[in-house]
């Protein structure tokens, strides 16, 4: 006799949203309570900004405006002197809401492309860690608001159970990975972009099943994706979305549920890397705070928003975007190295 269980795994709660509400506009409806959530959100990330703003003047001796391109070129070396980017906080806004909303693309994508732009790694990939350590946190539990997801600790549930293995996992290889590459081998920022960049390209061709067919749920398959996907942003900030998403559709979760486990998820990975960061101080690794401020008022908004997207837009259309995301990931990742590896055949 089949046993009956009335426990649902936490993703259901989406679907069910999409059949009573079968209409974007009904599904865009926040309610006052919704509201009140935002508003408290958004008072953290002010707490936040002043921490911010303090960190960018330099205040410890392993705080220090590091000589990058960017640096250079605004006569800012060796002095204290910061301001808000509203170009960078434009590409924070954007990236996050695209992370949130849909699972990756946020360190992914700002990091190449600011290191591009004339930015030293260590202007860049500790403050994207201490961002989405934030973002992740408030999206997550967000999502969980706007119903795309279900978090239940009593009994426990697998939306819950998954974030649990994905964050412990991606904990450790997050650590293993930043002290590895910043401070014992010390590996040079091609390999590291090459990595993330092959790693997408495959995430990528393998996710195009997932818009097409349903797997079946193997949440063993996720202590691999989560290893990986947390090694990736220790290594270079980004990479661990696609991971972590991709990987949790091919395990056989609902999309909309992945995304919002994945922003939890990695939440409390980055609360990880922060402290190793910090950790690295110790050891003479000097951190440059200066554009925090901007990825803090660029992050604000697209935290508690992108959640409010992931509900309204229906599931067919996220199935078919994350693979596509992915593809358009290591492309980008590839045209931006390429001069580099041509260099390096030649």
């Amino acid at each position: 006799m089949e046993q009956k269980v009335d426990q649902k795994r936490g993703w259901e709660i989406a679907r069910e949203v999409e059949k009573a509400k079968p209409t974007m506009a009904e599904r865009a409806v926040v309610t006052r309570e919704q509201v009140t959530t935002f508003i408290k959100y958004i008072v953290m990330f002010g707490v936040l900004f002043i921490i911010a703003w303090w960190l960018a003047g330099n205040p410890f001796e392993f705080t220090q405006r590091i000589p990058s391109e960017f640096v250079i070129a605004r006569g800012w070396a060796g002095t204290d002197s910061w301001t808000i980017i509203w170009w960078v906080v434009a590409l924070c806004a954007f990236m996050e809401w695209v992370d949130s909303a849909g699972g990756m693309g946020y360190g992914t994508i700002l990091s190449p492309l600011l290191m591009f732009l004339g930015f030293s790694p260590l202007q860049v990939v500790p403050l994207i860690m201490i961002t989405e350590m934030v973002t992740g946190l408030v999206a997550g539990i967000v999502h969980g608001e706007f119903e795309n997801v279900e978090w239940k600790l009593r009994p426990m549930n697998e939306t819950t159970k998954l974030v649990i293995i994905i964050a412990a996992t991606g904990m450790a290889a997050t650590a293993i990975s930043i002290s590895a590459v910043y401070s014992i081998i010390q590996v040079h920022k091609f390999w590291i972009k090459f990595y993330v960049t092959v790693l997408l390209l495959v995430m990528g061709v393998c996710s195009v099943f997932t818009a097409v067919k349903d797997f079946k749920y193997r949440p063993a398959l996720m202590w691999i994706f989560a290893f990986v996907g947390g090694f990736n942003k220790g290594v270079g900030g980004g990479g661990y979305g696609p991971v972590i998403t991709i990987g949790g559709l091919l395990s056989g979760v609902p999309v909309k549920s992945m995304v919002a486990v994945t922003s939890f998820a990695e939440g409390m990975t980055c609360l990880a890397a922060v402290v190793m960061w910090f950790s690295l101080l110790y050891t003479g690794v000097i951190v440059d705070y200066m554009l925090l401020p901007s990825f803090v008022i660029g992050t604000v908004v697209a935290a508690v928003l992108a959640p409010w997207t992931t509900r309204v837009v229906p599931e067919i259309f996220w199935r078919w975007l994350i693979p596509l995301k992915s593809l358009a990931l290591a492309i980008f990742g590839a045209y931006k190295l390429w001069p580099e590896i041509a260099k390096r055949l030649s």
